[in-house]
């Protein structure tokens, strides 16, 4: 009897041991659980904001989209004065954040990669894209198709850009006369805005993507001088000096290299 009695005790002590044991490890497990689902929770809370809007999570461009963190755009004219942020230029120049897998071709299916990755610096043109706040910072989704050229790099340089697909880099472009063959001056201020519409090819870019993933040849080579159509060059700075972008197909006519 005694026998049963100490055995009925010692099953209750270990039993209440168990019991206690369990309570005890859920108190600690549960909290903490708490805290990662409200730690992540912040995190996206605060790293997905899309034009002052709380988004479910970080946006993924789709097909053929791009999208560039903008750079900042110049504060002040060529005479010093200084713009106001309505009056400024919209920037055209930025890093990839992230990119699409490409477009599928209509007909084949093929898909048509994205040339450029996250990190790449890119140029596209003035009017391309669509401009948003993402994070509290300036960003633009863009088609592949808007990009000129693209760099690895905080700036570009000669040696580091890199015409996009069927774009070539004409330049550096001559300085336009302001005096005419019969001996007429014209103003500066009326050449400004014209762009020369022939030059010597600096660079070429890797050629445009037919509809079964390969590149058609460059009609053109670097060293030859082109003429290419009227306002079809797109106007780029690099290192001081002034050069056109151009897609292969609006050159006109070429010339071998002297």
């Amino acid at each position: 009897m005694a026998n049963s009695r100490s055995k009925y005790a010692a099953l209750c002590i270990a039993l209440a041991g168990i019991t206690s044991s369990s309570a005890f490890t859920s108190v600690h497990q549960k909290p903490s659980i708490r805290t990662a689902l409200s730690m992540s929770e912040d995190t996206l809370k605060r790293q997905c904001i899309l034009d002052g809007k709380k988004i479910r999570g970080p946006i993924t461009p789709l097909g053929n989209f791009v999208l560039v963190r903008t750079k900042d755009t110049l504060d002040a004219t060529d005479g010093g004065i200084l713009l106001p942020d309505q009056s400024k230029e919209r920037a055209t120049e930025g890093e990839v954040v992230a990119a699409g897998p490409g477009k599928l071709h209509p007909h084949t299916g093929v898909r048509i990669t994205n040339p450029v990755i996250t990190g790449d610096s890119v140029l596209f043109g003035k009017f391309d894209g669509h401009d948003m706040t993402y994070n509290d910072e300036g960003v633009a989704m863009i088609r592949d198709d808007d990009i000129l050229l693209h760099y690895k790099g905080v700036r570009m340089t000669m040696d580091n850009v890199n015409p996009c697909r069927d774009y070539i880099l004409v330049g550096p472009l001559e300085k336009q006369k302001t005096e005419t063959s019969s001996g007429i001056v014209v103003a500066e201020s009326v050449m400004k805005d014209y762009l020369p519409c022939e030059g010597k090819v600096a660079k070429v870019g890797v050629g445009r993507m037919t509809s079964t993933g390969e590149f058609s040849e460059s009609p053109v080579q670097v060293g030859d001088r082109v003429k290419f159509k009227d306002y079809a060059g797109n106007e780029v700075k690099i290192e001081g000096d002034d050069y056109s972008l151009v897609r292969m197909v609006d050159c006109l006519c070429a010339l071998a290299a002297e």
